[in-house]
């Protein structure tokens, strides 16, 4: 049995490695960047959930839909993982599947992990991948046959972090790749996310990102629900209510923000589903994913 998981374990991670098109974020050096061994780790826990851990070399995944169902939109998948290790599976790969389905095209965004052994300023290390990732996308739509202004992003836990600060922080790119592009999302989807660095968000992520003695300014900055305005993308949020873990008020304070600036905001909360079930909350029979593709249908994404 122990040889059957192992011989799972193994051909999961190849799976994810091949899955596609991998290709690296930067096509030279990656900025922001420490010289030190690549270590990057593919690990699979007692869950059989696979984790990606010591990245600091960042890539994208191209998933494309079937030949002829494309519709022009895409989707940037950020997994989470606490900003420790990437939940590459069920918070990445297979909910880029589920987007085929639609006719979306996909990109899993395997992000550096803010470690200050690796970055100058990790701080910004993952926000600067998520922008470049827009960067990338938009620019070379037409080699992806997508539509540059139908780029949403979509995120788990930390890494619905990310995609929250990505969404409220495209004023200002971050990092020497900055140029005339735009990296405002068009859209995104915020699944259990971290939203706030206040006394009710995650301490081990903000620890992990801006450390564990940051000022008021870096506790705010990294807060998204403060930094919400009336150009923030439209969102759609799902949560859980008796998540732990992030709690849930996490999401009623961005929804909040965002109906007081006039984003438009959908928001899901399950009574149950605790914290990280991915597309699968085993506590109801609906599927989160088919609300989103109705509220994208809505939306004119679709």
């Amino acid at each position: 049995m122990k040889k059957l998981l192992i011989i799972m374990s193994l051909l999961s991670t190849m799976t994810y490695v091949k899955a596609q098109q991998e290709m690296p974020l930067y096509p030279n050096e990656v900025p922001n960047y420490k010289s030190v061994p690549n270590t990057q780790k593919f690990e699979t826990d007692k869950n059989g959930i696979l984790r990606i851990s010591e990245v600091t070399v960042p890539t994208l995944t191209v998933y494309a839909p079937p030949k002829g169902k494309s519709n022009g939109t895409s989707v940037i998948i950020c997994p989470g993982g606490g900003y420790r290790v990437l939940a590459a599976l069920h918070e990445g790969s297979d909910v880029a599947k589920e987007f085929n389905k639609m006719g979306v095209t996909a990109f899993v965004l395997k992000y550096r992990i803010p470690d200050e052994k690796a970055q100058v300023d990790k701080s910004i290390a993952p926000l600067q991948d998520a922008q470049q990732a827009i960067r990338v996308i938009r620019k070379n739509a037409i080699k992806y046959g997508i539509n540059p202004n139908k780029i949403g992003i979509i995120g788990f836990s930390a890494g619905g972090h990310l995609a929250a600060t990505a969404s409220t922080h495209f004023l200002k790119p971050v990092g020497e790749n900055a140029d005339e592009t735009s990296v405002r999302p068009d859209f995104s989807i915020l699944i259990y996310p971290i939203i706030s660095f206040k006394e009710f968000g995650r301490n081990s992520s903000s620890d992990q990102l801006i450390g564990k003695n940051p000022t008021t300014q870096m506790i705010d900055l990294y807060s998204n629900e403060m930094q919400v305005t009336k150009e923030t993308p439209p969102v759609f949020l799902v949560h859980a209510g008796d998540d732990t873990s992030v709690p849930v008020k996490n999401s009623l304070i961005y929804y909040e923000a965002c109906q007081k600036n006039g984003v438009s905001a959908n928001l899901v909360i399950y009574p149950k589903g605790g914290h990280g079930f991915g597309l699968n909350n085993k506590s109801t029979k609906e599927k989160w994913m088919d609300n989103v593709k109705n509220w994208m249908d809505s939306m004119g994404w679709l």
